[in-house]
Order: structure tokens, then C-alpha cells, then sequence
């Protein structure tokens, strides 16, 4: 039974649940539970689930006659979880992403050629990147699926929510295997149109006194601005985004100057401004969990990116 409230009257979905489940809780109920929460609608989950919306209804219906609770309520803005259906989240998580390890932990010993590795890496990486050094190794795997997830968002591989990560900073989550594959050496880029219409500038401060490219919201990347010299705490950016893809985007548009790793900036032909004056680094890592490293497919492609990784570091370095 789905109760809903609203309206002043609960209503009640599927008369005959007690007749309709089997006994016990099941784990394709709690499933639809899941995937309700995260999609906020049955019609959500059933397209998450990929089952048709009366199927969800119905097993959601079960689990709640099972537990003898209603889970949602309904809202203007679709199924709110009940305060029950709360201190529930937490467990039906870990049993999905229990039911994802025993998955891949069952398929470990098939072909390396079958089955699903999960990257997650930052976007400008991902995008600009991670598509190329991957080539190689999805040639001579045909049939393996590489799902790839792009977002500066962080995926916890100390929870398998992925396979491998990439990142711009020393993963810190217990029991992963780390591996530092080299450094982004980011400097101060520009266009060869906008160098032309504004002119080369011959020091920090005249730079600032040109159009800057840089962060909208995001603190930490602000900061760095500000206490390079870039810019002041007051100062507007001409373009303003929190999207390094945007950002760069806007470089190659000669829009104004701005940060982006001399590796990435090569590939577009954009010109490394006041070299001397100014650069940092950020380091490179890859990581997966140590439970992982049991999986063939999982285990070669974290080798082969890592390396992949490391010689374009390298080679777009010199």
C-alpha cells in the first residue's frame, strides 16, 4: 500500500496488496524504494529501473505492506519519503552498493573482454583527455562497456560507487590503491586573436587591467586568483564561470585571459602569457578500490589509463 497524504485524506494504491505479495521483504521492492527516492516519482524509478510504472507501483506497494508503514507522501513536487522511509536511506544505500560489489565480484573471473569498468574523473579531463587515452585500450576490448562519469562532483570508490577515479588531488578514502601519474602544469592563456586585439601584457598588472577569465562561485578557485594577484577580492571577471570546460571555451573564443593546463592549451593552439611570472601545478592521481584489483578487467584498465596518463603528462610537458 501506497499511502498518500494530501489533501486532508489518505489514499490508498492497490486494495489487495496482502493478497497480490509473497511473504517476506524482497530485494526488487527495495530497489524501487531506492530508486524512488532518488528519482522522486514512481514514473521516475520505473525508467531508472527500466520497468514498466505499474510494476513499481506494485512492488512498492508490497514493501510497504511487508513493513507495515507508508513511505511517501505526496507533494506538489512529487513522493516525499516519510520520517520512516528516512532512517531507512542510509541501509537500502549500502545494500545496493553491496549488491554492486557481489556483481562485479561474481563476474571477476569471466573474459576480460565482457563486462563493465566505471571511470569518473573531472570534466576538463574527462572531456578534453580521458576520451583519446582511452582509444587504445577500447580497440583491443571491443566488448567491454567503459561507463564514463563526468563531473568535477567526487564519487566515493571507497563505496564503489566507481570503478577508478581520477583525481586532482591525493585520494584520502580507506582501502584504494593510489597511484600518482604526473602533474598539470597550469598557467596564464590567451587566444592569438585576443592577444591581438588587447595586446601582450609584460606583468601581472597589466594583465589585470585586461579581460579576465575565471571562477563565479566556486571559493577555492577564487581564492587562488586572489592570492596569485591575479585579481582582487572586488574584481569582476569579464567571463565568469564555475565550468572549466566554459572557461575554456571562452579562452578559445578569445574572449579574455585566462588559467588552463599548457597541456590542454597546446592541443588548442591558445598562447602561454607571462610564463615566467606566473604557473602552478596540480597533481594527478588514479585510484580504485583494493577489493577491485581481484577483477581482471578493472584491474588491466586501471594499469593501462595510469600509464596512458602518465606519458601524456609527461610528453605534453616538454
Amino acid at each position: 500500500m501506497i499511502a498518500f497524504h494530501g489533501l486532508g485524506q489518505k489514499i490508498k494504491l492497490g486494495a489487495t496488496v496482502g493478497q497480490e505479495c509473497m511473504s517476506g521483504i524482497e530485494w526488487e521492492s527495495q530497489r524501487v524504494f531506492l530508486a524512488v527516492l532518488r528519482s522522486g516519482s514512481l514514473s521516475g524509478a520505473a525508467k531508472l529501473l527500466g520497468i514498466a510504472q505499474a510494476t513499481a507501483r506494485r512492488r512498492l506497494d508490497c514493501l510497504e505492506h511487508a513493513l507495515g508503514v507508508s513511505l511517501f507522501t505526496r507533494t506538489p513536487q512529487g513522493l516525499t519519503p516519510t520520517a520512516g522511509a528516512q532512517r531507512l536511506i542510509e541501509h537500502v544505500e549500502a545494500m545496493d552498493l553491496a549488491a554492486q560489489t557481489f556483481n562485479r565480484m561474481a563476474s571477476s573471473e569471466a573474459s576480460m573482454d565482457h563486462g563493465t569498468v566505471r571511470l569518473t574523473c573531472g570534466e576538463l579531463l574527462g572531456v578534453e583527455v580521458l576520451p583519446d587515452l582511452l582509444r587504445p585500450f577500447h580497440y583491443e576490448h571491443v566488448g567491454l562497456k567503459l561507463e564514463l562519469s563526468i563531473s568535477d562532483a567526487l564519487e566515493d570508490i571507497a563505496r564503489l560507487q566507481s570503478d577508478i577515479a581520477v583525481r586532482l588531488m591525493r585520494p584520502n578514502e580507506a582501502d584504494i590503491t593510489v597511484r600518482r601519474v604526473g602533474s598539470l602544469q597550469i598557467g596564464i592563456h590567451a587566444s592569438a586573436g585576443c592577444l591581438e586585439r588587447y595586446g601582450n601584457p609584460t606583468s601581472l598588472l597589466s594583465l589585470r587591467q585586461r579581460p579576465l577569465i575565471g571562477p563565479d562561485r566556486r571559493s577555492a578557485d577564487l581564492r587562488r586568483f586572489i592570492d596569485s594577484g591575479l585579481c582582487d577580492a572586488d574584481q569582476h571577471f569579464a567571463i565568469a564561470s564555475d565550468h572549466h570546460l566554459a572557461q575554456l571555451a571562452a579562452l578559445r573564443a578569445g574572449l579574455g585571459f585566462g588559467l588552463c593546463p599548457t597541456q590542454i592549451a597546446k592541443s588548442h593552439g591558445l598562447v602561454h602569457v607571462l610564463p615566467h611570472d606566473f604557473g602552478f601545478e596540480v597533481e594527478v592521481w588514479i585510484a580504485m578500490h583494493n577489493d577491485l584489483r581481484k577483477i581482471h578487467r578493472i584491474a588491466q584498465a586501471f594499469e593501462v589509463l595510469g600509464e596512458q596518463l602518465h606519458q601524456y603528462l609527461c610528453l605534453a610537458d616538454q
